[in-house]
């Protein structure tokens, strides 16, 4: 057998049929045919079919040639998500991004030569390994009235982090894709800052009205203002998001020496900080209070401290000891969340919590993953677990998998913060040692406002979360100072043992 002609073979028959353009003809008839057919049959529908399934078959291969693009793709509809509100039939936008990211999964296994397995070995993924273990015994819950209702709760809780952790720590990811992320992810929220102030100063939509109308306006309309809430889920999201933002541009303008980088940072940074505003979302502010401090923990400088310092204490000042911009419902509003005590919602929700005491004290491992929230309404609405508003992530976890579940799964998050902040004080490169203790701190931030919101299982902010953590817990494998110091190192004593072979085998002059 001829093995070039055998090897050459696909590429001979592809310039066959391109002789043959009558063979294009037949199959662009019979796809306008059909297309025809669909855009009769189902009208609009029939339109987004014929345009979407090339677009699908398109992505998909693309998918499966170069896993990264799944998960870029997976990062920006983890934003687009968001407007499936304004769609007037129902579609399971969550299990398509699922799908996603199985589909991105597979093509990591089937570029598998490409990847680099070594580094499942890490600390983060054997951490994320035991939390999907709990989950996974959580399903032969004996107290849960629904099991199928499992797999529901845990892609939230722990599958989709532990299948995003697999494709970001084998595949070939790049400073380049670093900036990729962190640039979309901006780029997203700037945009949902513009979606709210339309929302606040403009008006609503009337798929955004249809919605606060099915029940929503109730969270969403307080003494007669509105809470924006973008395109994100719900306000709480938003403000979270715009308030995680604005904590990593506050970081990247005193990280950068360009002015223009830093006015660039510091209009971003405004934009965001009013589109949490404008959410009315109180408790996002402690994604600053909580992630600002780490951010100088992590520096490890006085100087950085010291400056840091002279920006927080007047503005803290400014919101706790005086009442100047009350008339101002937004500055009022984020004024209280420095009052807690003072707040009826935060009693309600102290109340809440001694209640789930009584119930939970006979249920070590909880209720059942998948009983709460939007879940349980769906699943098992008589159950009491489903009845009672969580108002915080961990206050969902703790119902779901119990005392137990709640105190492996704060361990892990510390666990997870401690190996980011021992990876990144062992940095070298000065632009990776940025990048990462901005993703770190905003992390943290995240991690603390889950106890008043529970935005950590939400989409966008679960998938920036889940790629963040395994970014700064890895991020040694970019970091190129030690790189060339090792290759200039290699090469000075390549060259002292050259000189010291030449200077042996020199004869001496007579």
């Amino acid at each position: 057998m001829n093995l070039s002609a055998t090897t050459n073979h696909p590429f001979q028959l592809i310039n066959q049929w391109r002789n043959k353009p009558w063979f294009f003809t037949v199959v662009g008839v019979l796809v306008a045919v059909v297309a025809g057919w669909l855009v009769g049959a189902w009208g609009i529908m029939g339109a987004l079919v014929t345009i979407g399934v090339p677009i699908v078959l398109i992505v998909g291969i693309s998918v499966l040639l170069e896993p990264r693009i799944g998960l870029f793709l997976y990062i920006q509809l983890s934003f687009i998500l968001g407007f499936s509100r304004f769609l007037e039939t129902e579609l399971a936008v969550g299990t398509a991004l699922d799908a996603l990211l199985v589909l991105t999964l597979l093509s990591t296994f089937l570029n598998g030569k490409r990847m680099d397995w070594k580094r499942l070995r890490r600390p983060v993924f054997w951490l994320l390994t035991t939390w999907l273990s709990f989950t996974i015994l959580e399903y032969f819950n004996p107290g849960h009235p629904y099991p199928a209702a499992w797999f529901y709760g845990a892609r939230s809780l722990s599958l989709n982090w532990f299948l995003i952790a697999i494709v970001v720590l084998v595949a070939p990811i790049t400073k380049k894709d670093i900036r990729l992320f962190v640039g979309s992810w901006l780029c997203w929220s700037f945009l949902a800052a513009l979606w709210a102030f339309k929302q606040q100063y403009i008006g609503l939509e009337a798929a955004e009205l249809r919605w606060l109308a099915a029940g929503a306006a109730k969270q969403h309309i307080l003494w007669g203002q509105l809470r924006s809430f973008s395109f994100y889920s719900d306000a709480g999201q938003f403000g979270s998001e715009m308030a995680g933002v604005t904590l990593v541009c506050i970081i990247f303008f005193f990280e950068t020496s360009s002015w223009t980088k830093r006015f660039l940072l510091l209009f971003l940074s405004i934009i965001f900080f009013w589109g949490f505003a404008v959410s009315g979302t109180r408790g996002a502010l402690f994604v600053i209070i909580a992630g600002y401090p780490a951010y100088f923990v992590l520096k490890r400088n006085l100087v950085y401290i010291l400056r840091g310092l002279m920006v927080a204490l007047p503005v803290l000042a400014f919101l706790l000891f005086t009442h100047i911009g009350d008339s101002v419902y937004q500055i009022w509003r984020i004024r209280t969340a420095l009052r807690p005590t003072q707040d009826a919602s935060f009693l309600v929700r102290l109340e809440n919590q001694q209640k789930l005491q009584q119930y939970l004290k006979d249920l070590p491992f909880g209720a059942g993953i998948g009983t709460t929230s939007g879940n349980g309404q769906r699943f098992t609405p008589n159950y009491f677990a489903a009845q009672i508003p969580t108002d915080s992530w961990y206050v969902q976890v703790w119902i779901e998998t119990g005392i137990v579940g709640l105190s492996v799964y704060l361990a892990f998050l510390a666990l997870i913060a401690f190996i980011g902040t021992i990876k990144v004080w062992q940095l070298k490169d000065p632009w990776l040692t940025s990048v990462m203790i901005a993703l770190l701190a905003e992390f943290i931030g995240i991690c603390v406002v889950s106890y008043t919101n529970p935005i950590l299982g939400q989409f966008p902010t679960s998938t920036i979360v889940f790629i963040s953590s395994i970014l700064f817990t890895t991020c040694d494998r970019w970091d190129s100072l030690p790189e060339i110091r090792s290759t200039v190192h290699s090469t000075h004593k390549r060259y002292l043992y050259e000189n010291r072979n030449r200077s042996t085998t020199t004869p001496s002059p007579a």
